[in-house]
């Protein structure tokens, strides 16, 4: 069993409501829109992290993260991506990996809303944690916590931060 901290669309700031998720957590997955290099190593001080890029990331946080992440967790197969869509709206090319690589969950971020729902068609968790950062329109700020255990996902539960603001 894994336990598992899910954020996205930080934005550049990780504030101390977050950081004390992050203490308990096995693994920190980051769906993009990390912001900066020196998030991305701050979170490494916590534990391991899966992370892909985002739109607003510049090069140093490309080169130090994918576009696309597949990994197994626990007996979880996941993919994580920043955009890609959801169940009945995935892009073409995510919808094309989803279809050739059959994920468990497929994880994206970018929307800023967080919203957890099965896609029955392809068989999978669709998971977007929503946005933990300042930046951007959202009113709530939100992450998941949950755990991989030997094929499945369990103990899901959305976590609110607070509403966007000033830092």
């Amino acid at each position: 069993m894994k336990s598992i901290a899910l954020i996205s669309d930080t934005h550049s700031y990780l504030g101390p409501d977050v950081k004390t998720h992050l203490n308990s957590v096995d693994e920190i997955w980051h769906a993009g829109d990390i912001g900066s290099l020196s998030l991305l190593e701050e979170l490494e001080a916590f534990t391991t992290v899966k992370a892909v890029y985002g739109n607003i990331d510049d090069h140093q946080i490309r080169s130090a993260a994918p576009l696309d992440l597949f990994f197994v967790c626990d007996g979880v197969k996941v993919f994580m991506t920043h955009i890609g869509g959801y169940p009945g709206r995935y892009t073409a090319r995510v919808k094309a990996l989803l279809e050739a690589n059959r994920p468990d969950v497929y994880i994206c971020g970018h929307s800023h809303i967080c919203k957890v729902v099965r896609d029955h068609k392809l068989e999978l968790l669709h998971m977007n944690p929503g946005a933990c950062g300042h930046s951007g329109f959202h009113a709530m700020r939100t992450m998941l916590l949950f755990e991989c255990n030997k094929g499945k996902v369990e103990h899901l539960r959305v976590v609110e931060l607070g509403k966007r603001g000033r830092k």
